[in-house]
């Protein structure tokens, strides 16, 4: 597996720019004043590569399987991730990489090993900004109260949900690979997770224009978490990416299928085109993913809950529709993967299963 290398352990950072309680959890959401190095590339070796085709030690060892659409999105009851063998762990990767994001019901794992779970997929994901639990650095936290929500509703104003659609960090060289996240507070109605699958996405678009898109790279910004560093106060912890490249339609390692992979969050530009002709693309492909209705699945959550997906061929985001009184809470873990490609000798997610068939 990939190297995991703590740069400042977590014992030694006690100068703090902020911290918050966390309503109904009896946690600690900190901000460190600490300054992480620059990321450096390493080389991704992916656990699904070692995965049984069948995943059999996960879909026959759970008490229930429920694929929750056709394209997108499956539920797994019995199984507790705290516990998972070496091989479940591989099987898992495969999963998610085929079916985007998989849900887990009823979970007893805790932040700490979370993390550890993430580390087999991947180099764990400093965050530049964002707020994390207080004794484990590689463990996001995902807060909204009262007063952060009114504050989440007045940037929002007057502007859709579907523009915070993305996938996450792909401003970074080597974006994320899975995420999961474990939600341990929710609001009484609302603040449910939506899922775009990249692979329809993908398969959607006329045979024409997805030869043109093949062709294409965009640049992925962080510019958001500047941003929100400047409007805080809360110090960035690393500098961040400037421009990264990366191609429109990416190549999954795993699968071998064809991915739509840019999305309104962090993809600013078209390489090589003009500025107007970019911007209609985006444009474009942005409100393609926004409206597929038909390849999302959305996810309301329980206590205990853990969602795992594959950033590499899923969008997500939060819908921050419940009342401003409510507190919503988790934690999120987040391996980095391989470098995006595009290998032209992939296929679509449409085509390998049509052949799978077909054999």
């Amino acid at each position: 597996m990939a190297p995991n290398n703590e740069t400042i352990p977590i014992e030694q950072v006690t100068d703090l720019v902020h911290q918050v309680d966390i309503k109904g959890s009896g946690k600690k959401m900190t901000f460190p004043r600490v300054s992480y190095p620059p990321l450096e590339l390493f080389e991704h070796c992916d656990p699904g590569h070692l995965a049984d085709p069948k995943k059999a030690s996960i879909l026959e060892q759970a008490s229930q399987v429920v694929d929750l659409s056709p394209n997108i999105g499956t539920e797994i009851h019995g199984l507790q991730l705290s516990q998972l063998t070496e091989q479940q762990k591989n099987d898992l990767a495969l999963l998610a990489a085929e079916r985007g994001v998989v849900f887990f019901k009823n979970q007893d794992i805790d932040s700490d090993q979370l993390v550890e779970l993430g580390k087999h997929y991947g180099r764990l994901h400093h965050h530049p900004v964002s707020g994390h639990e207080e004794k484990n650095q590689y463990a996001l936290s995902l807060y909204s109260d009262p007063a952060s929500s009114q504050k989440f509703r007045a940037q929002r104003e007057g502007s859709p949900i579907a523009n915070t659609l993305h996938s996450d960090v792909t401003f970074e060289k080597q974006p994320a690979g899975l995420t999961f996240l474990k939600l341990e507070v929710i609001p009484a109605v609302g603040g449910d997770t939506a899922w775009f699958s990249g692979y329809e996405a993908y398969d959607r678009l006329s045979p024409a224009f997805r030869q043109f898109l093949e062709g294409l790279s965009a640049t992925h910004s962080g510019d958001v978490f500047e941003r929100l560093s400047q409007v805080t106060g809360i110090p960035l912890r690393r500098q961040m990416p400037q421009d990264t490249v990366h191609p429109v339609i990416r190549t999954h390692p795993v699968t071998g299928w064809k991915s739509l992979f840019v999305q309104p969050g962090f993809t600013r530009s078209i390489v090589g085109l003009r500025k107007h002709e970019s911007d209609t693309l985006l444009k474009l492909l942005f409100e393609h993913l926004a409206g597929g209705y038909d390849f999302q699945v959305r996810h309301k959550w329980s206590p205990g809950d853990v969602a795992i997906w594959d950033n590499r061929i899923t969008n997500h985001c939060a819908i921050a529709d419940f009342e401003n009184n409510s507190t919503r809470y988790g934690f999120r873990v987040t391996p980095q993967a391989e470098v995006p490609y595009f290998d032209p000798k992939s296929k679509s997610r449409r085509e390998a299963l049509k052949e799978q068939k077909a054999q």
